[in-house]
C-alpha cells in the first residue's frame, strides 16, 4: 500500500517531469519571443535626456542596431537544438564580448565627458578604438591627451583614432 509521503513524492516528481518535457519540446520561436518581451519591458523605464550632436546620436543608434541584430543571431544559435556545444559556447562568448565592449565604450565616453567636458562616441572593434568628438576645438594636443587617457585603461597597446566633428 502507498503511504502519504510516497504519494506526494510521486505526484511532485511527475509534475516536474511533465513540465521539464514541455519546456524541452517547446519551439525555439516561443523561447525567443519570451526573452525579447523581457528586454522590451526593461526599455520602458524612464530615461534621462541629454543634448548631443545629431551625428553622435545617429552613430550610437546605428551601433546599437548592429549589436542587437548580431546578438539576436547568436541567440538563435544558443537556442538551436541541433547546434553543437562548441558552437553554443562560441556564440555565448561572442555575446559576452559584445556586452563587455559596449559597457567599456560607455565607460570611455563618460571618462571623456568628465575629463575634457566633450561629447564623444567610442567604438571598440578588436584592437582598434575609434573616437569621434563633438567639438569646435581641433588640436593635436587635445587628440593626443584623449588617446593617452584611453590607452591608460589598457595594458596592451591599442590602435586609437580620434576624429573631430562640429
Amino acid at each position: 500500500m502507498i503511504n502519504k509521503k510516497s504519494l506526494w513524492f510521486l505526484t511532485l516528481f511527475s509534475l516536474i517531469l511533465v513540465l521539464s518535457i514541455y519546456y524541452i519540446t517547446m519551439p525555439s520561436e516561443l523561447l525567443l519571443t519570451t526573452g525579447n518581451n523581457k528586454v522590451e519591458e526593461k526599455k520602458e523605464e524612464p530615461t534621462v535626456t541629454v543634448e548631443e550632436s545629431d551625428a553622435l546620436v545617429a552613430l550610437r543608434v546605428e551601433s546599437d542596431e548592429e549589436m542587437s541584430k548580431e546578438i539576436e543571431q547568436l541567440q538563435v544559435i544558443l537556442t538551436d537544438a541541433d547546434a553543437s556545444t562548441d558552437d553554443k559556447n562560441k556564440a555565448y562568448e561572442k555575446i559576452k564580448t559584445l556586452n563587455d565592449n559596449r559597457s567599456f565604450e560607455e565607460k570611455l565616453e563618460t571618462q571623456i565627458k568628465e575629463t575634457y567636458k566633450l561629447d564623444a562616441y567610442v567604438k571598440i572593434k578588436d584592437n582598434q578604438i575609434s573616437v569621434i568628438i563633438n567639438s569646435s576645438e581641433h588640436t593635436n594636443e587635445l587628440a593626443n591627451n584623449i588617446m593617452r587617457t584611453i590607452q591608460a585603461n589598457y595594458t596592451t597597446q591599442k590602435h586609437i583614432t580620434v576624429k573631430f566633428q562640429n
